[in-house]
């Protein structure tokens, strides 16, 4: 595999393949998620970081190895390497400038006076990746202070607070609307079509066997008269057709079979049957009921 794809092509490979899977595995809303969540980028930038280091000590040992090798040895070397792809002569001046490594033949010049049990030590320069990298390191520490602790950027705990508080206001945007959330504080009066005839079908279907298809009432109540045992309006009945009718014999509650939508629309058919006077109705129950919020309504109209 080395041989096919050399340490220029392996490593921007990997490095990217790294930050594709963070991208698409983490969500960070419209930032890059490398902005958003630095500390996971300054790990990845730390692993290539050690990744070149690895390859680029694994290269150098390779040309030793290969200076020690016999004659012979260096030949079938040579030969297996000429079946495979070549190193172009850029990459070897990339990597020459990079480490500024010197020959083997070199090593006699490099030879300091220290020994230690037989042990010396060469006078080589760091190379030049590695203090770019030291360099780079400062810098990245220096605006890390910048940012934080004298220009006052969020840390990770003021990020999770503001994220939360606007989780919490997306929540509650989202219940106004939110139709499987409904109940009867926010529920409304539907008027158009395609709703109560979404209302009709539901009640011929759940409710007409206990008030009539008509709604003039058999074993339930009238429901086209203005009596009402539990509360008339949009948000009484949908309560009621929720949480059931009065104890050991009101109706059922309805929340288990059907959805808040559903319930809402039924509701809104029921309201609009008021005053339609069915044939053979069944008498009134309950008390008048009067919606005092539109009784309001109309006074501060008048006015």
């Amino acid at each position: 595999m080395k041989k096919f794809f050399p340490v220029y092509v392996r490593v921007p490979v990997i490095f990217f393949i790294v930050f594709g899977l963070m991208e698409f595995f983490i969500d960070s809303g419209d930032r890059a998620a490398f902005i958003k969540f630095p500390m996971v980028s300054v790990f990845l930038f730390v692993f290539l970081f050690i990744l070149i280091a690895i390859e680029i000590t694994l290269s150098a040992v390779n040309r030793i190895m290969y200076q020690l090798m016999t004659a012979e040895e260096k030949a079938k070397l040579e030969y297996e390497e000429s079946l495979s792809f070549k190193e172009s002569a850029w990459y070897k001046n990339l990597m020459h400038k990079l480490t500024k490594t010197q020959p083997i033949e070199s090593e006699a010049d490099l030879l300091m006076d220290h020994d230690y049990d037989g042990i010396k030590e060469l006078d080589n320069n760091l190379p030049p990746w590695w203090v770019y990298l030291f360099y780079i390191g400062i810098a990245f520490g220096v605006i890390y202070f910048a940012r934080y602790e004298v220009f006052g950027g969020d840390n990770q705990e003021m990020e999770l607070k503001k994220e939360m508080a606007q989780a919490k206001i997306d929540v509650e945007e989202y219940l106004k609307t939110a139709p499987d959330l409904m109940d009867e504080k926010t529920v409304i009066l539907l008027s158009d079509a395609p709703s109560l005839d979404a209302g009709k079908e539901i009640f011929t279907t759940n409710c007409a066997a206990c008030h009539r298809v008509d709604g003039g009432g058999q074993i339930g109540p009238n429901l086209t008269d203005n009596h009402w045992i539990l509360g008339g309006g949009i948000k009484n009945l949908f309560h009621t057709i929720t949480n059931g009718g009065r104890d050991g014999k009101g109706m059922i509650s309805w929340k288990g079979t059907l959805k808040p939508k559903e319930i809402q629309k039924v509701a809104s058919y029921i309201l609009s049957l008021q005053g339609s006077n069915p044939k053979d109705a069944k008498e009134a129950e309950g008390e008048v009921w009067v919606d005092e919020d539109a009784a309001k309504e109309d006074v501060a109209a008048a006015k």
